[in-house]
């Protein structure tokens, strides 16, 4: 199996004033391609950090970060921000959706940015995946909390990313409607073949990947295997 995202060796540390403080340590691991990957730990030990390292919205102090055979640490912003929105997908816990676009309209940007064709007629479908053919002209006021999240997740597969990741999918949510989105969400990544890394404090949601890395105080505690091995094939 292919190799798609690489971290050696990788720590961050915020200078405030006169002190620094390391949020993450030596951080090692390979993930690969086509895997779902569950990063849990409690508040405060790294893990929307490290997600944002592996994505390159941020520069590690130290060590290598690989996505896709490119290296992060040695490109500008111009070029990370290139690389995001050609092969990278985000789902976040508070949507992120645009208030003033529709649903449809929502799902349509990242491949307008990407100068796709089809690009209505592809969102709709994507939309008709996620269960929102009704809803393709509301906009996200006119939504609940579990249909914006179904439009962030249309929105996030709709460039085909080579690899998705998401900061607390169901934390806005529900257990009855986390019950319905998890596995539209493991559904579709199925379906596309995409590697998709899950930070979550939800523990059911971390059983049902292939793989959980635990963070504490910066440092990955434990790296381990679940029963899920088929779950992305």
């Amino acid at each position: 199996m292919d190799t798609i995202l690489s971290l050696q060796d990788v720590s961050k540390t915020y200078q405030s004033g006169t002190k620094r403080l390391t949020v993450l340590h030596n951080i090692n691991f390979t993930v690969e391609a086509g895997s779902i990957v569950a990063i849990v730990g409690p508040s405060g030990s790294g893990k929307t950090t490290l997600l944002g390292l592996c994505a390159g919205l941020d520069r590690a102090s130290t060590g290598t970060i690989e996505l896709n055979k490119l290296r992060l640490d040695d490109k500008n912003e111009d070029e990370r921000a290139f690389i995001r929105n050609r092969y990278i997908g985000f789902i976040f816990q508070n949507f992120q959706l645009m208030p003033t676009l529709t649903a449809l309209e929502n799902v349509m940007v990242p491949l307008e940015l990407q100068g796709e064709k089809n690009i209505r007629s592809r969102s709709v479908t994507l939309l008709e995946k996620v269960g929102l053919s009704d809803r393709l002209h509301h906009y996200p006021a006119q939504l609940s909390g579990g249909e914006q999240q179904r439009v962030s997740i249309a929105r996030a597969f709709s460039t085909n990313p080579k690899i998705l990741f998401a900061d607390e999918p169901t934390g806005n949510l529900d257990d009855e409607t986390s019950g319905k989105i998890v596995p539209l969400l493991f559904a579709l990544n199925r379906e596309a073949g995409t590697t998709l890394i899950i930070v979550t404090h939800n523990p059911e949601l971390a059983e049902s990947t292939q793989r959980i890395i635990r963070l504490k105080g910066g440092h990955i505690i434990s790296d381990e295997r679940t029963s899920n091995t088929t779950l992305a094939v």
